[in-house]
């Protein structure tokens, strides 16, 4: 890859929009599509500031140029945003918006491109998202760990599946990557890894709760808490200025479930839906709902 490689980015959520930003502060030339183009036009104005010029031509609803000077067009597309990509990365909320979006540019690929789907959706889905591909298109599953801090500050966990070599400079620019194997082993340990991590809030939110049936300080818990096996899983459900949508971490539970018994993660599942008013909270703030009478 060179500062040439021209990029797509489809997906600018909390996790996709400080991706995005770290490849156009690299220097790469950065196409971005988001179902809410109000939110994608927030974004490059945020990226290129006042360079932001709006020219409604062949799909284009905005371009600029960033601080280093890179290029940022905002299109109205899908298809419209992989038609001159090199590289396209999707970073999509579940597997249905993965189906739809892959699905709607799909025949728009350049030959011999690359597609990084970043989505949390499972082996399962990424073997569909291989059948809608092109034959000469590569196909490369890296699904993240950690949440909005650290993908901004690059410090993110990746799981990557497939022949990733080409593009080892962009996917690093992420955080740091852990190559699985074949495509869709990165999905397949991304869903083992967040399941642990949903599973072992959901253990210290009951542990909370017990902690305030049996009439203990939550301070005193909470240092306990902290110095026990559970820290790393404490410091979690405690976290600021992380977000991860309890409705994404139900979503992911079902996933797992949905492929192996599990009756743990069935449990957990039934009890992160039962809270639909938290379901935009990020998951730590489950805790407090675990602990209502």
């Amino acid at each position: 890859m060179d500062k040439n490689t021209k990029i797509a980015f489809l997906g600018l959520g909390s996790m996709g929009a400080p991706m995005a930003r770290r490849v156009l502060a690299a220097g790469y030339p950065l196409t971005v599509w988001n179902r809410s183009t109000t939110r994608a036009l927030a974004f490059a104005g945020a990226a290129v500031g006042s360079g932001t010029d709006t020219a409604r031509d062949a799909g284009v609803v905005a371009a600029g140029w960033g601080d280093g000077g890179a290029t940022v067009k905002v299109v109205d597309s899908p298809a419209d945003a992989v038609r001159d990509a090199d590289v396209v990365i999707t970073m999509l909320a579940d597997p249905a918006a993965v189906r739809e979006v892959v699905g709607a540019f799909a025949s728009s690929l350049r030959p011999g491109a690359v597609l990084i789907d970043a989505s949390t959706v499972g082996p399962e889905v990424v073997g569909e998202l291989a059948k809608l591909l092109p034959a000469d298109i590569t196909l490369i599953d890296a699904p993240v760990m950690g949440s909005v801090d650290r993908a901004a500050s690059g410090e993110l966990l990746l799981m990557v599946g497939g022949d990733a070599d080409p593009v080892l400079p962009l996917l690093e620019l992420f955080g740091t990557v852990n190559r699985t194997g074949a495509v869709g082993s990165g999905a397949a340990l991304k869903l083992v890894l967040i399941n642990a991590v949903i599973n072992g809030v959901a253990v210290v939110a009951e542990a909370m709760a017990l902690a305030d049936s049996l009439g203990l300080p939550e301070a005193q818990v909470k240092a306990a808490l902290a110095t026990s096996p559970l820290a790393g899983l404490a410091g979690r459900a405690f976290a600021e200025g992380v977000y991860f949508p309890v409705r994404l971490a139900a979503k992911d539970v079902a996933l797992a479930t949905a492929a192996a018994d599990l009756p743990v993660a069935q449990a957990v599942h039934d009890r992160l839906t039962a809270h639909p008013e938290a379901s935009n909270e990020d998951l730590g703030q489950i805790v407090k709902h675990f602990r209502q009478p």
